[in-house]
């Protein structure tokens, strides 16, 4: 298994920058954010280590020497829009740039893209199976064309007001992911899976690896504390608005150890890749950077 780091938290930083501050820092892999050039939406969204737009060898053969120079490798490229999304020119904008990060993976010989399923927050997750059906299964074939994997994230993507009632993204536990892979059964159709989000929804994060270990493609570390005074006053109903804190490897309630162990015991041998959204390690690049290397020294142990 290997380190690794997603790159949304160093917005600014060129390839080369973030690439020799890993390697001297331990880091082993390196995920790439990848959304269009100045479409930042949200925290953490928009950023674009690597511009997949006009993809072509040549940039595929500069990435990949920067990678060799400093005895790195790209575990997955990142794009997390909504491909669900309701309004059709968004939903076709945010599907054509996710086309051209796969081909731009499959050119760069990188095995995995992660990104979100989508949602119609409006409409019940029974609704929302039926542009499913129509959007995902040519995606997925799509993808194997280029020798691809699709690694989609367990992020219900409801932090916001502007994302009530059901959140931006469909995939969030054990029950949907069955009946995703039941319609779309493909071997390069997977999870990225992210245990900070199962804390907030009370479900079994070790339990969960087991079940699933032969979808398990890429691995997101990011810890979650459970404020109880806010779900208290708030309530499990307000789905994680208010309560549910987002926090570096170690300084949450998931246990790395039973946590990693169980990938272990799953046959998992990938990348755990630290994705920093930590509130407290964020306002100033000196502090981004004390994140990770505390997340890095809480999860070298278990890692080699």
């Amino acid at each position: 298994m290997k380190l690794g780091l997603m790159s949304a938290a160093f917005p600014g930083w060129s390839l080369e920058k973030l690439a020799a501050w890993a390697a001297e820092n331990g880091f082993e892999m390196l995920e790439l954010a990848c959304w269009p050039v100045g479409k930042a939406e949200r925290r953490y969204a928009g950023v674009t280590t690597l511009d997949v737009v006009d993809f072509d060898a040549n940039r595929a053969k500069e990435t990949k020497a920067i990678l060799k120079k400093y005895h790195l490798e790209i575990s997955s490229l990142g794009y997390y829009p909504n491909p669900l999304h309701p309004d059709p020119e968004h939903r076709e904008t945010v599907i054509n740039h996710l086309k051209k990060v796969i081909i731009a993976a499959g050119m760069l010989e990188i095995p995995v893209v992660g990104t979100f399923v989508g949602r119609d927050k409006n409409k019940t997750i029974e609704e929302n199976w039926i542009e499913f059906e129509k959007v995902w299964p040519p995606l997925v074939r799509f993808a194997a064309e280029h020798n691809v994997k699709i690694a989609i994230e367990n992020c219900p993507m409801i932090f916001s007001n502007d994302e009530w009632p059901g959140g931006n993204n469909l995939a969030i536990s054990p029950a949907v992911w069955r009946k995703m892979f039941e319609i779309i059964p493909d071997k390069n159709f997977g999870l990225n899976l992210d245990p900070s989000h199962l804390i907030w929804q009370f479900i079994d994060y070790v339990r969960v690896v087991y079940e699933f270990k032969d979808r398990l493609f890429h691995v997101h570390a990011k810890d979650l504390r459970i404020d109880y005074e806010q779900l208290y006053q708030r309530g499990v109903l307000s789905l994680g608005m208010g309560w549910q804190i987002p926090r570096l490897p170690g300084l949450g309630d998931v246990n790395w150890g039973k946590f990693i162990s169980a990938l272990y015991g799953a046959g998992y041998d990938y990348v755990v890749s630290i994705e920093h959204e930590d509130r407290a390690f964020e306002k100033t690049e000196e502090l981004v950077i004390r994140g990770f290397l505390l997340a890095r020294d809480v999860l070298r142990p278990y890692i080699h």
